[in-house]
């Protein structure tokens, strides 16, 4: 990266900042954005959420949800018959994709293979200390085992230091390949790790490197997403990449909130359960992942 693009990176960062400062003088007790963030404040903007989603009596519900997630399973413990269960239930449900781990992919793909579903795999995952090149590696390694997603970390270390340019590699390090293996990238910042600003610059420097959607948390850190990080990643991103809201989306009611916030995609170990909750059926047991 040359000092052009360096300065040009600092600017958007700076003016990024500047607008998330911009709020009026109600807060909400548990975060430090706008007061509409929190969810007990959104329950009308809830509502709404559920016509964009098309939950309605008149029927479609279940493929609206559905498609919204990417059904999830990164145990370091899941065994095949886990593996083939989400596969199951991923085709059944139509999902967006299913999410493993990189072990998985191949299988996944020869399961799924003639049905919509993608197959999602992780890069980095879940700490995200690792170096570019090796999540170059991985995420070419993924795409040719049949991945069509990928989600990677980001080194939060090197972005809790200031040191842009390395985080812009390495996110780079993944999204090239993705753009020329015709995969989605995804980039995981950890945000329970991450002050507000953090979050911004992150998101900022996810999308200066080209990635395709932001995510709000690997499930394996100390918090999952809220609806608040969700609202701010939105607002950074704009309407231009996709959000995604990972850990803790456990029922109906959570993937509700996170799509009134401006999530476009839910990770989730519990989909199976989330639309049947959108059909109006008693939720039956589903595959466990994080």
């Amino acid at each position: 990266m040359d000092p052009a693009d360096v300065h040009r990176l600092v600017q958007i960062i700076v003016e990024e900042l500047a607008a998330a400062g911009q709020a009026p003088p109600q807060r909400c007790s548990c975060h430090a954005l706008l007061y509409e963030c929190c969810p007990d404040r959104l329950r009308g903007v809830i509502e709404a959420g559920a016509t964009r989603l098309g939950l309605h009596a008149a029927g479609g519900a279940t493929a609206g949800v559905a498609s919204m997630i990417d059904h999830t399973l990164l145990k370091p413990d899941a065994v095949r018959k886990d593996i083939e269960a989400l596969c199951r239930e991923a085709a059944e449900y139509r999902f967006a994709s299913v999410c493993v781990n990189p072990t998985w992919v191949a299988e996944c793909a020869r399961l799924l293979h003639g049905s919509t579903v993608r197959v999602c795999s992780v890069v980095g995952f879940p700490l995200g200390a690792t170096t570019a090149d090796t999540k170059h590696y991985e995420t070419r390694r993924a795409i040719f085992d049949g991945a069509r997603e990928i989600d990677m970390v980001i080194n939060v270390g090197a972005l809790k230091s200031g040191d842009l340019r390395l985080v812009e590699r390495d996110i780079e390090a993944v999204t090239a390949p993705c753009r020329e293996g015709g995969a989605i990238s995804k980039v995981i910042i950890e945000a329970a790790l991450l002050t507000d600003d953090e979050k911004v610059t992150a998101c900022t420097v996810a999308k200066a490197a080209g990635a395709d959607f932001v995510k709000t948390s690997t499930g394996f850190g100390p918090g999952g997403a809220t609806a608040a990080d969700v609202a701010l990643m939105r607002r950074v991103v704009g309407d231009e990449m996709g959000v995604k809201a990972a850990g803790g989306v456990r029922d109906l009611e959570g993937l509700k909130a996170m799509v009134a916030a401006g999530a476009t995609r839910i990770g989730a170990s519990a989909g199976v359960r989330i639309v049947q909750e959108s059909r109006g059926e008693k939720p039956a047991g589903a595959s466990k992942g994080y």
